[in-house]
């Protein structure tokens, strides 16, 4: 999981997820002259109150989070498992306002006020939570601010000294590299280093997940690139990329549009 590809609006989600995990501890219920030796229970007690509001909000941040950060988005009867996770912090957040009216279940033993139980402060912020949690959820798609990156993109590798070879692995795929100050030139028959003003390989970061799609024109993606993550682009097609990951896929990026060149 790529915690780099989660935006400011998961990161709202998350934080609404710790305030609803914290005020399921809390009181349920509540009412004026009561005993002081009276111990109110917690929003564990209720039944509705912990399926309906604590377990499907949490449930839903869940499988938001763990969809933003898989290269693949898994489906289920055709629908990926973030929508599932938005639908659950919206249901959450109807079900903590309709316990808001209704908070007597498990009050009707209740030995105090005759005006009934109030809300108490365990339910309160539970509703205060599904709201900040469904909004986030919803809106993170639609809103350019939720939809940035939460983390800063790690930076790209640091420059190589004048004629020191680059280390192996991850680089620029297929570039020559120039001999060192003083070596010898490239033998006959060895291709000759692109003239200058040509492409030149680069590092960039897209500002929101976009697909990868294969060399040959199919139109079913080969990788999802993620915010947060450097990228190598080794060649420009029109107004499309062709981009490496780092498992050393190639693939083009066809919208270019915002990213960010390191």
């Amino acid at each position: 999981m790529n915690i780099r590809s989660l935006t400011r609006g998961d990161g709202v989600v998350i934080g609404a997820a710790v305030l609803l995990f914290i005020a399921s501890f809390l009181d349920l219920y509540s009412a004026d002259g009561a005993p002081d030796s009276l111990d109110f229970p917690s929003l564990w007690a209720s039944g509705p109150v912990l399926l309906g509001v604590v377990l499907a909000g949490i449930i839903g941040a869940a499988l938001i989070v763990i969809t933003r950060g898989l290269p693949q988005v898994p489906k289920v009867a055709g629908l990926d498992l973030g929508q599932f996770g938005i639908a659950f912090t919206v249901f959450a957040a109807w079900s903590a306002l309709g316990n808001i009216f209704d908070v007597t279940g498990g009050a009707d033993n209740f030995e105090g006020s005759g005006d009934g139980p109030d809300a108490g402060t365990g339910l309160i912020l539970a509703l205060i939570a599904t709201l900040i949690m469904a909004a986030a959820a919803v809106a993170t798609p639609l809103v350019p601010a939720l939809k940035a990156a939460l983390l800063p993109p790690a930076g790209p590798a640091a420059p190589q000294p004048y004629g020191a070879q680059p280390p192996a692995g991850y680089g620029y795929p297929g570039a020559q590299q120039p001999a060192a100050f003083g070596g010898q030139p490239a033998a006959p028959g060895q291709p000759a280093a692109p003239p200058a003003g040509d492409f030149s390989p680069f590092w960039f970061a897209v500002p929101v997940p976009r697909p990868l799609f294969p060399e040959d024109g199919s139109s079913t993606p080969i990788a999802e690139l993620a915010p947060g993550t450097w990228y190598l682009a080794v060649e420009q097609r029109g107004p499309s990329l062709v981009a490496q990951t780092q498992d050393g896929r190639r693939g083009v990026l066809q919208d270019t549009s915002g990213i960010q060149r390191g």
